[in-house]
């Protein structure tokens, strides 16, 4: 059993992404529809992975999490916080779920449910935000059930597989997020 789980919930904890990883990581975004749904066009080698690894730890303004299933320990996807900026308490929101299998079943909102706790909570932030590419419903969809607010939209910002997509901006605040879950 781990005993590195940083944030529990009932069907996935969240732990740092530490050397013993880097394998699992390589791999774990080769699928190409998540690929698509993250926008990720750069293929990054094996010694890049293992450098980003190595130095993810000297980094003051993000916060990178890995998901994991509570019963088989399986690394599922990543979730972050980035361009975290504590004067003005914000910051941005990532995640990835690796494969087609995991996704639909509530991992990837109960991982976001446990980040922002941490965001608003530990960190003390009062604005997290995230971008979503428009063509990604299902996201866009498990972003407002976990209470964030649609606040614009970026034209064609996004070439991916010969089309322009748009990118929609969303964002939550401490307030909302303790409205919606301290109930």
């Amino acid at each position: 059993m781990r005993t590195d789980k940083l944030l529990q919930g009932e069907k996935v904890f969240l732990r740092p992404l530490n050397v013993e990883d880097l394998d699992t990581y390589y791999t774990l975004f080769f699928d190409s529809e998540v690929r698509r749904l993250t926008g990720t066009k750069q293929v990054f080698t094996y010694a890049q992975i293992e450098h980003y690894i190595a130095n993810k730890w000297q980094e003051n303004d993000s916060v990178l999490l890995l998901i994991c299933l509570q019963n088989t320990e399986e690394v599922i996807g990543d979730i972050a916080l980035q361009d975290i900026d504590p004067t003005n308490r914000n910051a941005n929101m990532r995640i990835a779920i690796g494969q087609a299998k995991h996704q639909g079943q509530g991992y990837g909102s109960e991982a976001i449910q446990l980040l922002l706790e941490y965001g608003f909570g530990i960190l003390n932030l009062n604005r997290i935000e995230l971008n979503v590419f428009a063509y990604n419903k299902q996201a866009s969809r498990a972003y407002e059930k976990a209470g964030f607010t649609v606040e614009g939209i970026q034209r064609e910002v996004l070439f991916y597989n010969h089309e322009y997509h748009d990118s929609i901006s969303m964002s939550i605040l401490a307030r909302e997020f303790r409205e919606k879950y301290r109930k």
